[in-house]
């Protein structure tokens, strides 16, 4: 008999600390913390956990993940979630988006097998025409994204049928800096938002800490479809990325990476597809730029 049989199986729907919110199958909700000093559970994370208590438990093992997006800089490694369906990278007309982070957390997604799509928010604003020209490149066939166009506030029904058919029946992670209208998004969706976190960092003891924690949501009774919410940032590292395999997580540089060198960098090789593909205005320049930024990066590594 497996020594796991007799333990209950949970998803992790939110931690802090040494701390942990595991809900079982019936939807019961458990404060549990890991047997031991160290503590691998993220958000998402079925784990087999033993019942301390009518609501405490101990987190004995952590079941294997199907995938996990992280980001990782020289210093730490930041865990955003693990089992996901799919990314929505929210960003808006305003504040201006970084494309650049964008396009990081979309090599992370790749890198790690999860699909993604692009929400553009604020829809209603007077710069949606230039948003949607730097967006351009997203769209087109070699990179496949879907590009939702949304605002939030000003045509709530709207964007709940835009969003909501994608969403649907999906574990999905939404990404995105401060300002973008995650938190709308977030109320629009779940119902009772507010109310679910107040009562897991009431039971964490972690009130203070609601903004700087990732919140698994369930938008329906059934609990079928889910939203993780995450806090905002300022770097997105690549560092788990080889230098030489980043390309192959870009598909528009992937798509014309017939080059003369099997081990081209496709920055300065002659016979490289890449760069002539960028010269003939099939690759976006701002996104081989950024190729050029993260590639450099990643060949500064030091272990």
């Amino acid at each position: 008999m497996s020594k796991f049989q007799a333990l209950d199986l949970g998803l992790v729907v939110r931690g802090h600390g040494r701390h942990y919110i595991v809900e079982d199958a019936d939807g019961r909700r458990f404060v549990c913390h890991p047997r031991g000093k160290k503590s691998d559970a993220v958000v998402g994370d079925q784990v087999r956990f033993a019942e301390a208590s009518a609501d405490e438990g101990v987190i004995e093992a952590v079941e294997p993940r199907r995938n996990l997006l992280f980001r990782q800089d020289e210093w730490k490694t930041k865990s955003f979630a693990a089992n996901l369906d799919q990314l929505l990278v929210l960003v808006a007309v305003e504040p201006v988006f970084s494309e650049s982070q964008l396009c990081r957390a979309l090599i992370a997604a790749e890198s790690a097998g999860i699909r993604a799509a692009i929400a553009l928010n604020k829809t209603d604003l007077p710069g949606r025409d230039t948003a949607r020209e730097r967006l351009a490149p997203y769209r087109e066939a070699c990179m496949g994204l879907t590009v939702f166009e949304v605002a939030l506030k000003a045509d709530r029904e709207g964007s709940r049928a835009t969003l909501g058919p994608w969403l649907d029946g999906q574990r999905s992670f939404v990404l995105g800096p401060s300002g973008t209208g995650k938190s709308t998004l977030i109320n629009l969706l779940v119902q009772d938002a507010q109310a679910q976190v107040g009562e897991i960092s009431q039971a964490l003891n972690s009130g203070r800490h609601t903004t700087t924690t990732t919140q698994w949501y369930w938008t329906d009774a059934t609990r079928s479809t889910a939203l993780i919410d995450s806090p905002g940032f300022q770097e997105f590292g690549l560092r788990q990325i080889d230098a030489a395999e980043l390309w192959r997580y870009m598909p528009d540089l992937r798509e014309h990476a017939d080059c003369r060198f099997h081990n081209c960098s496709h920055i300065h090789e002659p016979g490289c597809g890449v760069r002539a593909a960028v010269e003939a205005g099939q690759i976006s320049a701002s996104r081989y730029r950024i190729y050029g930024e993260i590639l450099e990066e990643l060949q500064r590594k030091t272990w």
